[in-house]
């Protein structure tokens, strides 16, 4: 790979090898649940369990209605799921397709739009749920805002494809990688309101883990439609692609120096 990374070159490459990107994505999602009885709703139950042994815990903590506060909780955890998975699964998408490096010139994003897009169809499995739970627990905000909930897709591919490859290119040469990322990753649950409500950051005077934290805003996309009847911000949308432009850059750049190297490291 020369110079032309991330040019129009690379990206026909990458839709002319779209069979076998494709064929890729579906040979993961049924490896997953091969031989399971409930199959993809796991996607459901796995977050739906962990939802309501949080909601019933922190609801007692915050004393908060667990009525809304568990619909609150099942959307962070659905995309904070699909995020760690594409982070701490994109810096090993190299290493993992090894094989397929190795015998064909293909571009490397494909292994790492493979990861993404395979969370991306579990989370969509799983938002259809968060539709019906929010139809039930808040007719009241059932309207056209709920559109823009769809918005969230390009946006998460966006952000998560170039962060995976990034991490993918530097994964492949340091494998301790993952777990450098998982660490970084409990962090920033911690410092995100990802199961904890908004309002109790605001209340401990963390303003600034609420109002410049991306992770916030890609919520509020979702949450904002559904949770809270009204559309998402422009400071929403800004925000969360700020990160997305700052990845792309770095794994244009990073890509453009080390993709024909990578197979040395493999």
């Amino acid at each position: 790979m020369n110079r032309s990374v991330m040019s129009n070159d690379y990206w026909v490459k990458i839709w002319r090898s779209r069979f076998f990107w494709i064929h890729l994505v579906f040979s993961d999602l049924r490896s997953r649940w091969r031989r399971s009885f409930f199959g993809m709703a796991w996607a459901i139950i796995q977050p739906l369990g962990l939802t309501l042994l949080m909601s019933f815990v922190f609801s007692k903590l915050f004393h908060s209605d667990i009525g809304t506060y568990a619909p609150y909780i099942f959307s962070g955890v659905i995309i904070w799921d699909y995020i760690l998975t594409s982070v701490t699964g994109g810096a090993l998408s190299f290493v993992q397709a090894e094989a397929y490096i190795k015998q064909c010139r293909h571009p490397l994003a494909i292994y790492t739009l493979r990861t993404v897009l395979v969370g991306l169809m579990i989370l969509a499995f799983a938002i259809i749920a968060l539709f019906v739970w929010a139809a039930v627990v808040f007719p009241e905000h059932i309207g056209w805002h709920w559109l823009a909930v769809l918005s969230i897709f390009p946006i998460l591919v966006l952000i998560t494809w170039p962060f995976a490859t990034l991490l993918s290119y530097i994964g492949a040469r340091f494998r301790d990688l993952p777990h450098v990322m998982g660490l970084i990753m409990q962090a920033l649950w911690f410092m995100s309101p990802v199961y904890f409500q908004a309002k109790m950051f605001r209340g401990g005077g963390l303003d600034l883990l609420i109002d410049f934290n991306p992770v916030y805003h890609i919520l509020q996309i979702f949450r904002a439609p559904l949770l809270e009847g009204k559309w998402p911000t422009a400071a929403n949308y800004g925000y969360a692609l700020i990160p997305a432009c700052v990845f792309a850059f770095l794994a244009w750049l990073v890509g453009r120096k080390f993709e024909k190297r990578v197979i040395f490291y493999l």
